[in-house]
């Protein structure tokens, strides 16, 4: 029996029409030296039929089971691997002709190498390329390892990924997010600047799920923190509060669901387990008696005066963070970070702030911010008119370079980097993902009905 360079592994539910153009591009595939593992997970379409189809050729083995959900799906195949190197191909996706050609190339041209990954196309569910997804260079620009690869269309070697305990069955989802965590730990990792597969986007697939991959990620971070019991820095959340308005209300003091909007933002703070202190600062002396009076018996917030002139809109907040650790130096064991937390983002929860401390401590990061991704066009105003930034207008759709928009009002910085830069935002700067809820900020009147909107209808979503 050859054994084979490459195990390849389609996993299928109710994806019959499109397994047929996943197995044919393995088969076709310039590289010949794989075995395909064709994995059904109870189908109940007309899925068997076609891969009954494919039950007697030579390269292919037919497993149908039960329900079994991705991760353990991934173990099963792992377990049946014979190849040296494997990789998972979803049923709705599939490979550009060479794919196994170049990614098994260059891990046969690094023994250290343990996983490679491709950019890829984005494709709808009638084979249309709608974008292209690139990836930085891994080998000479990657610093900050905080994006991870496709969980799909991947190739790993099998001994590695065996040696890390394979993929955690706790999680339903997200198989790549977990691997890739403990994977860089130990093991080299690159990728082919160059798409290799078709990654379907048609709204029938786990991805248009955003919160409940978001939930997810937290939690393998939050387990991975705790399995290999990496410190955590002690951490602070400063809450500046300046005279803002909107309309004649004073923002701190506008009601949102019947709570004050400092209070409400106080509230999601103190449902953070690993924020040490929260600290309101503010110029104005009724934040100052609010907070003291309705905060008095609660020794995890503290009000902290600062003086009008570091309260103007056009000055840093520079001075404003070296003055609580000031004041806060006498109390407070060593600050190790700071989070800026404005008042302004109301529905930033506790558990995205102690995403983005496991986030800053898993990927050794200076600075990490809440954002999401921006898929606008973007432009500048010069003197001859509108100009795309980043020369936007150069690229089609398909090449567009990923742009990030800075929301949820979450900035945190370990006070070294602070201290060596001088500036809020400071060297590696990594990110958390927030949901669009998360992101609603509160500038305008307009902005407050919708957060007003969003209050209720959680309401009526917890009633029901």
């Amino acid at each position: 029996m050859n054994i084979p360079l490459i195990t390849v592994y389609i996993t299928n539910y109710n994806y019959g029409n499109y397994i047929k153009q996943a197995v044919e591009s393995v088969l076709n595939q310039s590289f010949q030296n794989f075995e395909l593992l064709i994995i059904d997970d109870g189908s109940t379409d007309n899925s068997k039929e076609i891969i009954e189809s494919y039950a007697n050729h030579s390269k292919i083995k037919v497993i149908y089971q039960q329900n079994k959900g991705l991760n353990i799906t991934n173990n099963i195949a792992l377990r049946l691997a014979n190849g040296k190197y494997i990789m998972r191909l979803d049923a709705d996706d599939y490979l550009v002709d060479n794919a196994l050609e170049k990614m098994t190339g260059a891990l046969e041209a690094d023994d250290e190498l343990g996983l490679v990954f491709p950019d890829y196309y984005l494709v709808d569910h009638e084979n249309n390329v709608t974008a292209e997804i690139k990836r930085h260079d891994f080998d000479d620009k990657v610093k900050l390892m905080d994006q991870p690869a496709h969980g799909a269309c991947t190739v790993i070697r099998t001994a590695f990924l065996k040696s890390v305990g394979g993929y955690d069955e706790t999680y339903s989802c997200q198989d790549g997010y977990e691997l890739w965590i403990k994977f860089i730990t130990h093991f080299k990792v690159s990728n082919i600047k160059e798409p290799l597969f078709y990654y379907r986007r048609h709204g029938e697939n786990l991805t248009t799920n955003e919160n409940r991959i978001l939930d997810t990620r937290k939690l393998i971070k939050e387990n991975f923190i705790s399995k290999n019991k990496i410190s955590l820095p002690n951490t602070i959340g400063i809450v500046p509060v300046r005279n803002t308005r909107i309309g004649k209300e004073r923002l701190a003091f506008t009601k949102l669901g019947g709570k004050n909007l400092i209070d409400l933002k106080i509230e999601s703070l103190l449902n953070s387990t690993l924020l040490s202190k929260i600290v309101v600062t503010s110029s104005e002396e009724d934040i100052e008696n609010h907070i003291e009076k309705t905060y008095a018996n609660n020794e995890k917030v503290k009000f902290i005066k600062r003086p009008t002139e570091m309260a103007r809109f056009n000055v840093s907040l520079n001075g404003t963070i070296d003055h609580v650790f000031v004041h806060l130096a006498p109390t407070v064991n060593r600050i190790e970070a700071f989070m800026i937390l404005p008042i302004e983002y109301p529905f930033l929860t506790g558990g995205s702030i102690d995403d983005a401390i496991h986030t800053l401590a898993i990927f050794k990061a200076d600075s990490v911010i809440s954002v999401r991704l921006e898929t606008a066009t973007l432009y500048h105003h010069y003197g001859e008119g509108m100009v795309p930034i980043l020369n936007q207008e150069n690229f089609t759709k398909l090449e567009r370079e990923a742009l990030y928009k800075g929301v949820g009002g979450l900035t945190l910085t370990t006070v070294r980097a602070y201290h060596r830069a001088n500036k809020l935002l400071a060297g590696n700067v990594g990110h958390i993902v927030v949901g669009e809820r998360t992101a609603h900020g509160i500038f305008t009147a307009y902005d407050f009905l919708i957060a007003k909107f969003l209050i209720e209808e959680a309401k009526k979503f917890i009633k029901s």
